[in-house]
C-alpha cells in the first residue's frame, strides 16, 4: 500500500515516517507529487481541517491519504490559539514569533494558570467517502523561557511534566512515545494494520 502525507512540513513528515516505518507500507510525500496543492485550512475544528487535508490530496494522487490538524490549548488564553495554533501570530510567521507572541501573552501569569494541552486529530482518507479519523493529547505546562534545540513549533516551551522536560529537550523516539501527534499515530498505524489485513 501506498500512503500520501498530506503535509509540506518536512518536520511532521520526519516524524510521521519514523513511527510508521515498520509498516509494509511506502510512504509518499508532496517531493513525490511536486504540484501537490497546498489545502487551505478553513475548518473550524482540528477534525474538519483534517478531513479538508486527507480528502483533496486523496483525490488530487489518488491514494491513501494522511493528515493531521495540531493544536495547542491553553488554560490562561481560554483554549486558544487551538485550530490557528499554526498562525497565531499572523500568516506566514515562524515557529519562534508563534512561541514568542505566547511567552509575552502569559508574562506575569502564574505556573497554575498556564497549564495546556497539545492535541492532534488524524484523518486518513482510504479512498472517496470512506475516511476515519483519530486523536492524541498530552498535557503539559507552557514554560516562561524557551527549553531545548529539538522538535518544532511549541515544542521549547511545552514542558511535559511526567518525563521533567520539554518536548524540545526530548529525542525523536522519546517524543513520539508521549506526544500528541506520537499518540494519534499509533492509533492511526493500528487502522492501517487492521486495514491492510482485511485487504490481504
Amino acid at each position: 500500500m501506498q500512503i500520501v502525507l498530506a503535509t509540506h512540513n518536512k518536520d511532521k513528515i520526519k516524524e510521521i515516517k519514523n513511527l510508521l516505518d515498520d509498516l509494509p507500507v511506502e510512504i509518499k510525500t508532496f517531493e513525490d507529487f511536486p504540484e501537490m496543492p497546498d489545502v487551505e485550512e478553513t475548518g473550524t475544528t482540528l477534525e474538519e481541517n483534517a478531513l479538508l487535508k486527507s480528502n483533496a490530496i486523496n483525490e488530487y494522487t489518488g491514494l491513501v491519504a494522511l493528515a493531521d490538524d495540531t493544536g495547542l490549548e491553553v488554560d490562561a488564553l481560554g483554549g486558544k490559539p487551538g485550530v490557528y495554533s499554526a498562525r497565531y501570530a499572523g500568516p506566514g510567521c515562524s515557529y519562534e514569533d508563534n512561541c514568542n507572541k505566547m511567552l509575552d501573552e502569559l508574562k506575569g501569569i502564574s505556573t497554575e494558570r498556564r497549564g495546556a494541552a497539545f492535541r492532534t486529530v488524524i484523518a486518513i482518507t482510504w479512498s472517496k467517502g470512506e475516511t476515519e479519523t483519530v486523536e492524541g493529547r498530552a498535557d503539559g505546562i507552557i514554560t516562561s523561557s524557551k527549553q531545548g534545540e529539538s522538535g518544532f513549533g511549541y515544542d521549547p516551551i511545552f514542558y511535559y511534566p511526567p518525563l521533567g522536560k520539554t518536548f524540545a529537550e526530548m529525542t525523536l523516539d522519546e517524543k513520539n512515545k508521549v506526544s500528541h501527534r506520537g499518540l494519534a499515530l499509533l492509533k492511526a498505524k493500528e487502522l492501517i494494520r487492521s486495514h491492510l489485513e482485511r485487504n490481504s
